[in-house]
């Protein structure tokens, strides 16, 4: 079978898209391209790729189009947040234009880019979840409680502008903030980790059905998963590692929100654990930059979502290899001349 062509939109250093990369290099089914606004982005020099290309932010799609003409790609995937809420909006163009966007449907992706609307919505549903408000003034607190956690309803994936507050006039400075800088602060109750972090990738395939799930327990002694701890709270960075194996309950509670949101594609649930019950906080319409891990344990659901959509076989469900799945940073040099 000839090896399919992908271009993956976005290629950062430790990013989204060089994981997903580095997944579907290791199913050896795929000639892997890759393009970035940043002539500077790690992925661009990564000889993972067979070929990179810049492309312009203020003609992001024009340029994403003529990328992937020029590399003959039958694929496209987002690499990270933006350049999925980017293509999901040009979704009928690059159909038109042949290139096929792998990722979950537009209504899911419109619904869990929008936290607030997220957790109201799965709360409605019945799915529990930790209290979540939006605020707009320090009495918006009351139903929340301190200490907790205040962040933009939107565009915080990788804990960017999470805080942890334990005073309400803290939480106040951190809304306005996250307000001045034109997004909508909610508040969301503290769950601490005495019972785990967890970050747990659902494939769930277009007719809705789920095809599999996956959870890592998040090791939050190391510094990489860590960007804050103090005064009794820790928040987790954007670098999922820890333990990989069955959690048979938690993945079949992270289904129920899956079937809940009415996913169509990946989505990454992360949450926090209390008398057993899982509690997200976090749930991204998107393969996580934790998917080469996934991939590692035996789940590479990036392969089996672009074969399942190439040939419409449901995909084997294959063994997990229980144990730590770790991870660093890479480095390398990029003479001037080379800069693209």
């Amino acid at each position: 079978m000839d090896k399919q062509k992908v271009m993956i939109a976005g290629i950062g250093g430790a990013s989204l898209g060089t994981e997903i990369c580095k997944a579907l290099r290791l199913s050896r089914r795929y000639e892997v391209y890759g393009c970035d606004i940043s002539p500077t982005a790690y992925g661009m020099y990564d000889s993972a790729f067979t070929a990179t290309y810049k492309v312009d932010r203020e003609h992001y799609l024009e340029t994403v189009l003529e990328a992937c003409f020029r590399a003959g790609v039958n694929w496209l995937l987002p690499g990270g947040e933006q350049p999925m809420i980017l293509l999901e909006q040009a979704r009928a163009q690059l159909t038109a234009a042949g290139i096929s966007l792998v990722g979950n449907s537009p209504e899911v992706v419109a619904l869990c880019s929008d936290k607030h609307l997220t957790f109201v919505h799965l709360e409605s549903v019945g799915v529990v979840v930790p209290r979540t408000a939006a605020i707009t003034e320090p009495a918006d607190l009351a139903s929340i409680g301190l200490p907790c956690i205040v962040k933009p309803s939107t565009a915080s994936g990788g804990s960017v502008s999470v805080f942890y507050a334990v005073a309400e006039d803290e939480a106040m400075v951190y809304a306005d903030f996250i307000r001045r800088n034109g997004g909508l602060p909610i508040a969301q109750q503290y769950v601490d980790d005495r019972e785990g972090e967890f970050t747990i990738g659902v494939l769930s395939l277009p007719d809705g059905s789920v095809a599999s799930s996956i959870a890592l327990r998040r090791n939050l002694d190391a510094k990489l998963s860590v960007a804050f701890r103090g005064r009794g709270g820790i928040i987790s960075s954007g670098y999922s590692q820890g333990y990989i194996d069955l959690y048979p309950d938690l993945c079949l509670q992270a289904e129920k929100i899956a079937y809940a949101v009415g996913s169509r594609g990946p989505i990454n649930v992360q949450g926090r654990v209390r008398d057993g019950v899982l509690l997200p906080f976090e749930i991204n319409p998107r393969f996580s930059a934790s998917t080469y891990l996934r991939a590692l344990a035996g789940r590479n659901e990036v392969d089996m979502f672009i074969d399942h959509l190439l040939t419409g076989k449901r995909p084997d469900q294959v063994a997990i290899k229980p144990g730590w799945y770790l991870r660093s940073l890479t480095e390398q040099f990029v003479a001037t001349e080379r800069l693209k």
